[in-house]
């Protein structure tokens, strides 16, 4: 991968996906947590392409309980997919800031599609406390928040599978879950069923964060043009991240967080980066914004010496 020069930076205030209201806030927050200054601080040229439009929840009524807004957030995420692939081809890194995790469904699609007209494939590391490898039919909530892995993986409806130009999206054997501590008991079968690779917790704790990242890392470049990073910030102990929808306790630390985005700067091969579920609403003096930007920094390439 070439050196970032530019980063389109692009909003989607998606708010359909989960259950709890506040994340459509999450683009404005981490504008107002200063992520322009933060980008060009390091040299890099920061374009921002304004807001994904999305349709708010309150001018829409659910059809299908067991796929809630499905319709809503498959139009959105096309436009979204339009908007990165368009962004890749003028040469600029695609940074999207959600938003629930439900607009990773665009975003991979997006870069996928940018890398399969060069006959290319991409990687995919997946940090999140949850698996989101639930479809309609074993989702409890019916919330497409807890879907978007498996749709990327080519699991689900086609208004969720079908939005790259590649199906699926991503080869499973090219896609990693990391920081995982909270699965629903039939998307536990289904992650089992799948074959992903599951790096909970326990292992983080057992072997460290630098060895799991290294085994991702190689996992998500074995045979592709690079990888994409879809960072959901309750992967992190709330702790560190206390403005997000769904709170799990024993997340990783700070430290940890940074350590893990400052080893896919080192890697060269990132080609795309997603920050999710920011909820102003939820946080502290818009703290989980101020978090983000710094993590984002670090994925740039950020160094102390």
């Amino acid at each position: 991968m070439s050196e970032i020069k530019r980063v389109a930076f692009i909003g989607v205030p998606m708010d359909l996906g989960g259950g709890r209201r506040g994340v459509d806030m999450g683009p404005s927050a981490v504008r107002i947590a200063g992520v322009k200054k933060a980008v060009e601080n390091l040299g890099i040229e920061f374009v921002d392409h304004g807001n994904v439009e999305v349709i708010a929840p309150e001018s829409r009524v659910p059809e299908d309980p067991k796929a809630r807004f499905l319709d809503e957030i498959s139009d959105a995420c096309t436009r979204l997919a339009n908007d990165v692939e368009e962004r890749m081809a003028e040469g600029d890194f695609p940074l999207v800031v959600g938003g629930d995790h439900s607009i990773a469904i665009g975003t991979v699609s997006g870069i996928a599609s940018h890398f399969h007209k060069q006959d290319k494939k991409i990687g995919l590391i997946w940090f999140d406390a949850h698996g989101d490898m639930n479809t309609p039919e074993t989702s409890e909530s019916g919330n497409i928040h807890g879907m978007p892995l498996a749709a990327l993986l080519g699991y689900g409806p086609g208004a969720l599978t079908r939005l790259s130009r590649r199906f699926p999206a991503v080869d499973k054997t090219n896609a990693v879950l990391i920081g995982i501590r909270s699965l629903d008991k039939r998307e536990r079968e289904m992650v089992l069923e799948s074959g992903i690779r599951c790096i909970t917790m326990k292992e983080v704790d057992e072997h460290g964060i630098h060895k799991v990242m290294q085994e991702a890392i190689e996992i998500a470049t074995n045979g592709t043009a690079g990888f994409h990073l879809s960072f959901d910030l309750d992967g992190t102990d709330p702790s560190v991240a206390p403005g997000v929808g769904t709170p799990v306790p024993g997340g990783i630390s700070y430290r940890e967080a940074h350590t893990v985005l400052e080893l896919c700067a080192e890697s060269k091969k990132l080609v795309g980066l997603e920050m999710t579920e920011i909820n102003p609403i939820l946080d502290d003096r818009n703290r989980t914004a101020k978090v983000t930007v710094q993590f984002i920094e670090s994925a740039l390439g950020r160094r102390t010496l």
